[in-house]
């Protein structure tokens, strides 16, 4: 199939170039990037000297499905126009996540430019939304918080093991903020430091709450979200926590087998989401389309411990992306997608 790449000279974009070029299926005819346009798209970024592309303002080839790794509203408008010529598009951003329009504007602080299409997007995160993955034109990808997030906590949320109020305590890498100029993120400041940040409410609180509450009996969840930068270029780990229901699962030691299988069984068919045996660590997802969850209890104080671990370029962004666009044409869904982490 013929792809296009919206706003490659970002770090999905980027992301997104290295994996479908090793993908059998994928052709990828024509990339954008307005501050490099005219440029060779191997000049700009050497190691993708085999890609033979000119970077354009605007998609000039015929595609079948594009991906879009612009910022949020820029990208609606350009996933909205390719929806309106009859090609499938895959957003990277947040436009199309949120259900509730409102929220949205609310969060995101900007008036949505294609609302018409919110109500048959899908949320892109095939764990859960695989068969309404398959028939869609407009895909959702999910944010890379809410992916490690999600996957840590969906099993439990389902099996109705938990108490109403869960924190989750999550660590990205610094390429998450993107390839813009700031100072937070700047070297001297990041190196050999850890902060929290937006800790009065993070953009990813809302698809995080709004998917864990479909799968919840009532769908009134309590989600304290909190997020620090530390200093690595990849990777997101999320530590979730949340009181176990009294009498919902054996007590003591037994909880912790118990939650195993619980966790075990609900991925038990799944190729990227890994029950895992020890605590994992995000060397073990580097590069990798995997997320990797250690699910435990904590028996002192009956409480759930759930870490979970994903690359934020891959898992969290480009790799699930091109999961989706497999699922969309009927690939194998790990087609192009199965490399292993890089470690050390």
């Amino acid at each position: 199939m013929k792809v296009g790449i919206i706003g490659v000279t970002g770090y999905g974009g980027i992301e997104l170039a290295r994996i479908l070029r090793r993908h059998p299926e994928a052709d990828i005819t024509s990339v954008t990037g307005r501050s490099a346009a005219g440029s060779k798209l191997k000049d700009v970024f050497p190691h993708l000297s085999d890609l033979d592309l000119t970077i354009t303002e605007d998609i000039t080839e015929s595609v079948d499905v594009v991906f879009s790794a612009l910022p949020h509203a820029a990208s609606a408008e350009r996933i909205g126009k390719a929806k309106g010529e009859g090609i499938k598009g895959i957003d990277l951003s947040a436009d199309f996540r949120l259900h509730d329009i409102n929220e949205y504007e609310e969060w995101y602080n900007v008036t949505h430019p294609c609302p018409e299409y919110l109500e048959e997007s899908v949320y892109g995160l095939p764990e859960l939304h695989r068969e309404d993955i398959k028939k869609a034109d407009i895909i959702a990808n999910p944010g890379c918080y809410p992916t490690a997030s999600i996957l840590g906590l969906a099993p439990a949320v389902k099996a109705g093991i938990i108490e109403d109020s869960i924190i989750i305590d999550a660590k990205s890498g610094v390429s998450g903020a993107g390839r813009g100029l700031s100072l937070k993120t700047h070297y001297s400041e990041v190196n050999e430091s850890v902060m929290a940040y937006s800790i009065d409410g993070h953009r990813h609180l809302p698809e995080i709450r709004q998917e864990l509450n479909e799968l919840h009996s009532v769908g009134n969840l309590q989600i304290t979200f909190l997020t620090h930068l530390i200093p690595m270029t990849r990777g997101i780990l999320a530590s979730c926590y949340a009181p176990l229901k009294e009498g919902a699962i054996p007590f003591g030691e037994d909880a912790k087998d118990a939650v195993k299988d619980i966790y075990s069984s609900f991925y038990k068919n799944e190729t990227f989401a890994k029950v895992v045996d020890v605590p994992p660590m995000t060397k073990q997802t580097l590069g990798s389309n995997d997320c990797v969850i250690y699910p435990t209890v904590d028996v002192r104080t009956n409480r759930l411990i759930v870490i979970s671990c994903i690359d934020n370029l891959v898992k969290g962004m480009a790799g699930q992306a091109v999961q989706n666009m497999n699922l969309m044409y009927g690939l194998p869904e790990d087609e192009g997608i199965t490399q292993l982490a890089l470690y050390p």
